[in-house]
């Protein structure tokens, strides 16, 4: 299939991205190795040695390349550099000296806003299941609470060698495809998702497991930043309009952010305490393979993908059928978990002998 954005071929955009990424990735590992951005182990983590990260940079280098050659200059891409700009920031001092989470959260607000009221990138309404709602004031909260949630669903799942890198790339390639069936070709979301989508595969070369670098709050935060301005770019458009598609795409991340928020407020706890109860670590602990966990999310990611697809073009019924499936699946496995809340012995010693 030959398509073109202002004359240029779609898969040379995301080569020329994916090149640069593949050539800056190895770079950036020796600045972080260098200036001690290391993720040194914990009883929370998995590996066991010292890994650089900051890897989140290489991505948004690749990322300016791919829009200074690609992207239009305007005021929404302005808001997005700006934005971007400010999250990569926050999350290098984060990665070399942590910051505690209300800073950071302050951090994520005021990129919200620039991206609402400075870009005017922000909900108008939603279109659900064939009810279409106005939200009126109600835009301006909702869309800012929806970039903030979207930034810490992935920075939550980047627990997994390759895990982030990999449930974002799944998004990019869904959100391509559902532009090029719906042949909104020009639109800026779709460039910025081909322009993701190849800087995000040349760092997961150097991700997936055994990974040499891991991406950081650097690369987390800023995946999570892209992955709302595209999703919110995509509102913009009335083929595009259905709030249902990025929540599908992204289901098992925001689930799991949800779950960890639930699970802390009925333990007492701080929302922000970490912990080892996500889905990635329970489904680890079953399989005792990182590899294999992270393949099995991106299996069940990718399902999630295909109903977003079927929604997108129309197959409502369908989709419908096959997102309550899926969604029944998951939460058989997380009640079979600790993942809400902790079994009883007995309870375990069934699951061990399952």
């Amino acid at each position: 299939m030959n398509i073109s954005v202002n004359g240029v071929n779609i898969y040379f955009i995301v080569l020329i991205t994916f090149v640069s990424s593949i050539i800056l990735v190895p770079l950036i590992r020796d600045i972080a190795i260098h200036i001690n951005a290391m993720d040194i182990p914990n009883n929370r983590k998995v590996h066991k040695y010292p890994m650089p990260r900051l890897g989140g940079l290489a991505i948004f280098l690749s990322f300016l390349i791919g829009y200074m050659f690609f992207a239009p200059l305007t005021t929404q891409m302005i808001s997005i550099l700006i934005g971007s700009f400010l999250i990569i920031l926050l999350g290098i001092i984060d990665d070399i000296n942590p910051l505690k989470a209300t800073t950071k959260l302050w951090g994520q607000l005021v990129v919200a806003f620039i991206l609402v009221f400075y870009g005017k990138i922000y909900m108008t309404d939603l279109s659900f299941f064939g009810i279409d709602i106005n939200l009126d004031l109600w835009a301006y909260p909702l869309t800012i609470f929806m970039i903030v949630a979207c930034i810490n669903a992935i920075n939550l799942i980047d627990g997994l060698d390759g895990l982030a890198a990999g449930t974002c790339s799944i998004y990019f390639i869904t959100i391509a495809i559902i532009s090029v069936l719906l042949g909104r070709f020009n639109d800026l979301g779709f460039v910025l998702c081909l322009i993701m989508l190849g800087s995000t595969l040349g760092f997961l070369l150097y991700n997936f497991n055994p990974a040499s670098i891991f991406m950081g709050d650097t690369g987390s935060m800023f995946l999570g930043f892209m992955f709302a301005v595209i999703s919110l770019l995509g509102f913009k458009t009335a083929s595009l309009t259905s709030f249902i598609i990025p929540l599908l795409i992204l289901f098992i991340p925001l689930l799991d952010t949800f779950l960890a928020i639930l699970r802390r407020l009925i333990k007492g706890q701080s929302i922000g305490k970490p912990d080892k109860e996500h889905i990635h670590f329970q489904l680890l602990a079953r399989t005792s393979s990182v590899k294999k966990s992270v393949i099995i999310i991106y299996i069940v990611n990718a399902l999630f993908s295909f109903v977003s697809v079927l929604y997108a073009i129309g197959k409502t019924n369908l989709a419908v059928g096959l997102y309550i499936l899926l969604m029944v699946v998951v939460l058989i496995f997380i009640f079979k978990t600790d993942i809400l809340y902790q079994h009883s012995k007995e309870k375990k010693r069934k699951l061990k002998k399952n």
